[in-house]
């Protein structure tokens, strides 16, 4: 800790120069350094106190064959002992993307309005989990099914480690149980995509000159095609080098649609730049691809239940607790597995 604390001293003799603030982008970036650091270092430093503590008692248990300080000793160390596990976890996050708030997009695969419920059943569990955190969430954008759930749904989840965290959940996910939507109660099987991108505005410069953007504006719709206004509020942008587009309809301003649809286009192009660079650093290590598209996790209702990780092979039957937002045991068990991988030298994948 004496390397993180000589940091902090320096990045505070920095903060204390009058010239400061003359530069915003540089003073927001030693600030938020300095805090993550100051989280580090109070974290440590509050359970080297708390063994103190256990130590003190456990020296008064065995001079006074005390009992109830030989218990009180034990549970100061369970809780150090889960407090060092949440900071292991936390060690593991890595890259400076991983503090930053998440943007999580969710996509309908085939199978209609069973898969748009599936949407929708995965948005509730995201939020449910963030909420669980102290995450605040955000609807950015959304199409509605024309039955039921959603088309496509885009959240914002602003929280410390949102990104670090969320990053375990791309991929396909798959639900299989007997649809609601079907008279004859038959098994269906779903399918939705979740895509998450780091929330880089203001950490990092992402130029994108107007000549690269096409921008559309449009009445809102909502449910079965209605108006949700009557101003044409809804932006779509196409980034025209890389064919991404981007739409935002929640947000009754043009103005307020178009801020929040470049803030998810500066962050799918600063993800794309990221993946292109772990792409090109597993075939120079002679590496097999990721298999975009594959399927991560599966959720089983029926005939039996249970929650399975295909990369980690975590799995439990508890899919209640799960959809309602029980996401940390498999976040934690994917981040081990990427740590494990990545001392051996293996290219991570994202399973079968």
């Amino acid at each position: 800790m004496d390397g993180k604390s000589r940091r902090i001293a320096e990045l505070e003799s920095a903060a204390a120069d009058p010239e400061f603030w003359s530069d915003p982008d540089r003073a927001r970036k030693v600030q938020k350094e300095k805090a993550a650091l100051e989280r580090v270092v109070d974290a440590w430093e509050s359970q080297r106190r708390s063994l103190d503590d256990a130590a003190v008692l456990l020296d008064l248990a065995e001079e006074e064959n005390d009992d109830d300080s030989l218990e009180e000793a034990a549970g100061i160390l369970r809780q150090v002992d889960k407090a060092l596990e949440k900071m292991e976890i936390q060690r593991l996050l890595g890259g400076e993307e991983s503090e930053a708030d998440a943007i999580v997009h969710i996509n309908a695969g085939a199978g209609g309005t069973e898969a748009q419920d599936w949407v929708a059943m995965l948005m509730r569990m995201y939020t449910m989990w963030a909420e669980s955190m102290g995450y605040k969430v955000d609807v950015i954008d959304s199409l509605p099914g024309e039955e039921a759930g959603f088309k496509s749904v885009t959240l914002s989840v602003a929280g410390l480690y949102a990104y670090g965290y969320l990053k375990a959940e791309r991929g396909v996910h798959r639900l299989v149980r007997i649809s609601p939507f079907d008279a004859n109660a038959r098994r269906h099987t779903s399918f939705a995509s979740v895509a998450v991108y780091p929330d880089v505005e203001d950490t990092i410069t992402i130029d994108i000159p107007d000549k690269d953007l096409h921008i559309d504006v449009y009445r809102s719709r909502g449910a079965g095609g209605q108006g949700v206004n009557t101003t044409d509020s809804a932006v779509r942008i196409r980034h025209i080098p890389t064919g991404i587009v981007v739409t935002c309809q929640n947000e009754r301003s043009q103005l307020k649609n178009k801020n929040l649809a470049m803030k998810i286009l500066k962050a799918r192009l600063y993800e794309r730049e990221l993946e292109a660079r772990r792409l090109e650093k597993e075939k120079s290590q002679d590496k097999k691809e990721i298999g975009f598209g594959s399927q991560i996790r599966s959720y089983v209702l029926q005939p039996y239940q249970m929650v399975k990780d295909h990369r980690t092979q975590f799995e439990t039957g508890n899919v209640s607790a799960v959809l309602d937002g029980a996401l940390m045991p498999f976040i934690e068990a994917y981040l081990l597995h990427e740590a494990d991988a990545a001392e051996q030298g293996e290219a991570p994948g994202v399973g079968a």
